[in-house]
């Protein structure tokens, strides 16, 4: 699989990578989510894991994203580096600090995580990635930074993240909501001592819910990496979601003798910003289907014919919020 730069001296990584959300944790938004996992305890979790993991290595992929708050999956990435005796440079690896889990391992926890973007958090989480990742972790990422946490106004985390930045660490946000373009924009133009404090973003962006489009492109201009998030927009773009039967995606995906899902991560590649795209598979089987997106031809005749699948900002991430933890 192709390799590249992720922004101006960032770490190595391929066109598609894998996000470990529904794989540290019983429980996530993914529709169909809980009968991907036959167990659900710990150490369940981490064989799956690992299986996951392998089936990535082993197809090429050479980036792995994670968060403090995705239950155990930086404990299981690195027990599974340390089996593996992977040496830092094979993988490359981005976390995120920011929210933290607190559904104890119940799917029907009222509430699986907090988000607290303040110093005192920032400075324990990293800690805590450190300690697992270490010297695996090439990028380090504010997790959801909204215009409303005024994480991007604090001055004290800003001159933290400074602090990782002229240690040689990729600092990065992770943006979500209907507001993303304006995060974006608004973290291009933070310089400490002269210099950008950012040098990655990762953004949902799909065809649903493309309108972070432009301000991408600006990132990208400006010599950061982008990473793209929920390119299957969470399975709504995936055979799981009945809505899309008979309609454009789902003639398409006939025609072409592949997934719904593989168009739409292929759609995702094919934008002319995009560094990264994340699979977010819980069984080498799903990551399997996903990959085949790097063998779809994907034209701007094919975006267009696809254009109508589009919600609004307000809709999509409304149905977003709205949708179950399984």
């Amino acid at each position: 699989m192709q390799l590249k730069r992720l922004g101006i001296g960032g770490p190595r990584v391929s066109r598609m990578g894998l996000g470990l959300a529904a794989l540290g944790r019983p429980g996530y938004v993914n529709l169909g989510h809980g009968q991907d996992l036959e167990r659900c305890e710990p150490a369940a979790l981490e064989h799956r894991t690992h299986q996951v993991l392998d089936a990535a290595r082993q197809a090429g992929i050479r980036y792995i994203d994670t968060a403090r708050s995705y239950g155990g999956a930086e404990a299981f990435l690195s027990s599974w580096l340390s089996h593996k005796n992977l040496v830092p440079g094979e993988i490359s690896i981005g976390s995120k600090w920011g929210y933290t889990y607190t559904a104890d391992w119940r799917v029907d926890a009222a509430v699986h995580e907090v988000k607290e973007h303040s110093l005192a958090n920032f400075k324990r989480q990293w800690k805590e990635s450190e300690a697992l990742l270490g010297p695996y972790l090439g990028l380090y990422q504010i997790h959801s930074a909204t215009l409303e946490s005024g994480v991007l106004e604090n001055a004290e985390v800003c001159n933290a993240l400074a602090e990782l930045r002229d240690d040689g660490l990729s600092i990065g946000l992770t943006t979500s909501g209907p507001d993303q373009s304006d995060v974006i924009r608004r973290a291009l133009a933070i310089e400490i001592e002269a210099e950008p404090l950012f040098s990655c973003v990762q953004s949902t962006w799909n065809l649903l819910e493309p309108s972070a489009g432009e301000a991408l492109a600006e990132a990208k201009r400006a010599g950061m990496g982008v990473i793209v998030k929920e390119g299957v927009a969470n399975g709504r773009l995936t055979q799981r979601n009945p809505s899309l039967e008979g309609g454009t995606l789902w003639k398409v995906a006939r025609e072409r003798e592949t997934g719904i899902d593989a168009i739409a991560l292929a759609v995702v590649l094919a934008q002319p910003w995009c560094d990264v795209v994340l699979s977010g598979a819980a069984t080498p089987s799903q990551l399997e289907q996903n990959l085949r997106a790097l063998e779809v031809d994907c034209d701007e005749d094919l975006y267009r014919q696809l254009e109508d699948d589009r919600e609004t900002r307000e809709t999509y991430w409304t149905t977003r919020r709205n949708l179950a933890w399984n």
